[in-house]
């Protein structure tokens, strides 16, 4: 296993995901103020919310901003920011003092040859990792949303494909994934170097889709563009369309929990407290769930689904 090239999923990695659409809940002026001290916002200074640029991150953000608020704290909304390139910059300066992250992703922006793969392990990592730039995490959910190798149900029963080293069943192949997949650890270099598939020219024909698991790639694979697509293991359309997650017995990927990620000077104990009693609640399940009811046919807002989701769990009131 050739666990150097190993790295997290960069989720929302260039700034063309911002075409999703932004969700209710954006703000677009950029919120920045002078250096909080140490109690910020216990002493009643804005909490500025920020997330990526995709639903599942908007609905988390939600979530976040609604609980705080509800906590007592002044809360602001700055969402469908863009990838880390961006958003880590932005934690720096003030334009946001706290996003919903993902754990194996943000240590992959530290470390690009991380070879942590558990939850505790990467989340151990991740607290020296952030520090460097006066960032701390809290406690991570159960919830975690990873990328996942993933065919239709007739391409696996018609080539024996249950594991991502089966993938060498069906060379040559197109794969669809963000533009970042044909570079990172656990993409294309990874399924070579860890799985052995695509070792010769041609096995792997890469095609780049920027929505980052959404619809155009699903589509793809779908309607045969494509064979083998990333898609992240949140996404409802694993079950409405009847698709395959490749297993993974080689840890490729690692965990990808949801954690939250904020500036120093920002910190407060109601501020953690509030945070890390939702991650004690959320799970996988939760967050399809959620992701369900934004992206599928109901088609509710994030506020209003993540407004739901903390009344049932019993965290606002």
């Amino acid at each position: 296993m050739f666990t150097a090239l190993k790295k997290g999923r960069v989720a929302a990695a260039t700034i063309g995901a911002a075409s999703l659409i932004a969700l209710a809940g954006c703000t677009n002026e950029d919120p920045t103020g002078s250096a909080h001290d140490s109690s910020a916002a216990a002493s009643g200074d804005t909490v500025v919310v920020g997330s990526f640029a995709f639903p599942e991150s908007q609905i988390l953000g939600e979530i976040y901003a609604q609980a705080l608020t509800d906590a007592g704290l002044d809360v602001e909304t700055k969402f469908n920011i863009g990838p880390r390139q961006q958003t880590i910059p932005a934690l720096q300066d003030g334009s946001i003092n706290l996003i919903p992250e993902y754990n194996g992703n943000l240590l992959a922006y530290y470390d690009t040859e991380y070879e942590e793969r558990t939850t505790e392990e990467v989340d151990g990592a991740l607290v020296d990792a952030v520090a460097a730039d006066s960032l701390q995490v809290l406690d991570s959910a159960e919830a975690e949303d990873k990328d996942a190798y993933v065919v239709t149900q007739e391409t696996a029963d018609e080539n024996d494909l249950t594991s991502i080293g089966d993938l060498a069943n069906i060379v040559p192949f197109t794969l669809g994934a963000n533009p970042q997949f044909v570079e990172l650890g656990y993409g294309v270099p990874g399924l070579k170097d860890t799985y052995g598939v695509g070792t010769e020219e041609g096995d792997v024909t890469f095609l780049p889709i920027e929505d980052f698991g959404g619809p155009d790639t699903v589509a793809a694979l779908v309607d045969g563009t494509v064979q083998v697509a990333d898609i992240y293991t949140t996404s409802p359309a694993i079950s409405s369309e009847n698709l395959v997650v490749l297993e993974d017995p080689e840890n490729l990927i690692s965990a990808q929990n949801i954690i939250p990620l904020l500036s120093d000077d920002i910190y407060s104990d109601e501020l953690a407290e509030a945070l890390n009693a939702i991650s004690a609640e959320l799970t996988t399940d939760d967050l399809i769930a959620l992701r369900d009811r934004v992206e599928g046919d109901e088609k509710a807002t994030a506020a209003q689904a993540a407004t739901d989701w903390l009344t049932e769990k019993g965290l606002i009131g």
